[in-house]
């Protein structure tokens, strides 16, 4: 590289040097787990239906809680949106992204141990390559929910793609018997006409209060730090995190333990639709 010649030469350098590391920065963040919207033209793999009824019946495995929980909250049957109404320091921690090897196992390890109930948002890919951990999460006694196939911007697509998208998302939860009657719009980038189209199928969507920003390279403490005022800022509402990422299984223990010191209590979010899982 040649010397600078002067000042104002060695102003812009470093002007153009950190544009594009704020820029990488913020691709390496929620884009990064964007994947390829599937074309209309190229449908995923069809699955039969008589593989929703294979997977059998779900027994719930209650945790064992040492001492009690003291953040578990109530349990709220939820039909729309309009049944979600939290009251002050009331939390809904939601999931999005997964299942994932250990790290959606670690989650689950943690959230028993705390004695509190989630709801995981799941990338129809991710569902269909690991089947047995979608029912793990269900057995646990959690919530299940869609987050569309391959997770693209449904905003930016044609209504009828869009709909083959979320469609295609819940076949693989419906093959290892879940009724997928949560939905979560990737990236949060949604239409009314969306909206409207998964209301009247009595899908309740799941907006987000408090974003914990998980998918920035952060260290887990500050994923932490971060969620928590935010949380104390609002006093309430439903927290977004997703099992895709180690910083976050990482994070959580502290984030709960926090919360916990708080006084805040986790609500568990269920629809009266979603599949009845058989008592032992």
């Amino acid at each position: 590289m040649k010397p600078f010649q002067s000042g104002v030469e060695r102003r812009r350098f470093f002007q153009n040097t950190i544009s594009c590391a704020v820029a990488l920065l913020l691709l390496s963040g929620c884009a990064a787990i964007q994947r390829p919207a599937v074309q209309a033209e190229q449908p995923g793999p069809q699955i039969e239906p008589a593989a929703f009824a294979s997977a059998g019946p779900l027994v719930i495995e209650a945790p064992v809680i040492s001492g009690g929980s003291k953040l578990a909250g109530r349990t709220l049957t939820v039909q729309s949106i309009g049944d979600i109404q939290l009251g002050d320091k009331e939390v809904v921690l939601t999931f999005d992204d997964g299942p994932v090897g250990g790290r959606t196992d670690s989650i689950l390890t943690t959230l028993d141990r705390f004695g509190v109930k989630a709801t995981f948002l799941m990338v129809g890919q991710m569902a269909s390559a690991r089947p047995a951990q979608v029912r793990k999460v269900a057995k646990r006694g959690h919530s299940i929910g869609s987050h569309t196939m391959n997770h693209p911007n449904l905003a930016r697509m044609s209504f009828d793609r869009a709909v083959a998208e979320i469609r295609r998302g819940e076949a693989p939860l419906r093959a290892a018997g879940i009724n997928p009657t949560f939905f979560r719009f990737p990236y949060l980038a949604d239409t009314q006409a969306l909206r409207n189209y998964l209301s009247r199928r009595g899908i309740v969507v799941l907006d987000a209060d408090i974003d914990s920003k998980d998918y920035f390279k952060v260290s887990p403490a500050a994923v932490a730090a971060r969620t928590m005022r935010t949380l104390r800022q609002r006093g309430k509402g439903i927290i977004l995190m997703h099992d895709l990422h180690a910083r976050t299984a990482t994070m959580l223990p502290d984030l709960l333990r926090q919360m916990e010191r708080e006084g805040y209590k986790v609500v568990h979010l269920q629809s009266p639709q979603q599949l009845q899982v058989a008592s032992r």
